[in-house]
């Protein structure tokens, strides 16, 4: 694991990269060209797990120049570089490909039909992974928490800073497959080590806001009330699907036993104690 390069190594999901070499956006810069293929021919990794990426889909909406720069442009130099020294790639890809109309949690072998502005650049990232390379893997993710106090600044670590109020609002009209970056990161050593190949979806089974804001109150031991809400009472820039949950990956464990170590461990919290 040692000629392993993990870009965006100071994310969240790179935190969790404990193999191999982390490089973090002021190490390098991948919309950059020239600087991906110098790295490549400097460094000669057998594997690059890229990481590197914007993820958050209402600053994407706003600013879609810069996200399909970073996104789909970088995963191309990436792959570029990856293709010039014989690397096998691993990007990080995400559910929302799909546009989440789909009744049934979405497997690999469906179409992908993005609707957001992120959901588009990581489509075209996969295509661009897919038309340089042979040797890669596609991982599909979706609504990832971890990162802990510092990191964590999205669903999970949002309830978590607010403390026990009486009542959390949290919707019960969209699911997705919510996963631990450190289980992620998990999967991607093991991955690694048999030698995958092609598309995975690695998911800790499906979930709403509602179903995750309850089973935290639950793991915190807060009196805390969660009310149902529809995704209508919180305007956003940008609209998705349905139904993004995959089915539960055989490399990852279910969500709740990951959401209830992550909180224990990372947050010291814990509700029976």
């Amino acid at each position: 694991m040692k000629d392993v390069l993990v870009t965006g190594g100071d994310g969240v999901l790179g935190s969790y990269c404990s193999f191999g070499t982390r490089v973090g956006r002021g190490e390098l810069d991948v919309t950059d060209c020239s600087a991906v293929l110098k790295m490549f021919a400097d460094r000669k990794p057998k594997v690059v797990v890229h990481c590197a990426a914007l993820t958050d889909l209402s600053y994407c909406e706003k600013n879609p120049d810069k996200a399909y720069l970073v996104n789909a442009v970088g995963a191309y130099h990436i792959a570029l570089g990856a293709r010039s020294v014989g690397t096998k790639l691993i990007y990080i890809s995400t559910s929302d490909v799909f546009d989440g109309t789909k009744q049934e949690p979405y497997v690999p072998e469906d179409t992908p039909n993005p609707t957001t502005v992120y959901g588009h650049s990581k489509y075209l990232s996969e295509l661009a992974v897919q038309g340089v390379l042979d040797d890669y893997i596609i991982m599909r993710i979706s609504w990832m928490f971890g990162g802990g106090r510092e990191r964590d600044n999205k669903f999970v670590g949002k309830l978590l800073r607010q403390g026990a109020v009486p009542e959390i609002r949290a919707t019960t009209d969209k699911k997705a497959s919510p996963a631990w970056g450190k289980d992620i990161a998990g999967a991607i050593e093991k991955l690694i080590e048999e030698n995958g190949h092609g598309i995975y979806h690695i998911g800790g089974g499906s979930a709403t806001k509602y179903e995750m804001a309850q089973e935290l109150v639950s793991v915190a031991g807060w009196g805390t009330k969660v009310a149902p809400a529809v995704s209508s009472e919180f305007p956003s820039p940008y609209v998705i699907g349905e139904n993004e949950s995959m089915p539960l990956s055989p490399f990852v464990r279910p969500w709740r036993e990951a959401l209830r170590e992550y909180i224990e461990t990372e947050w010291k919290i814990d509700g029976r104690k």
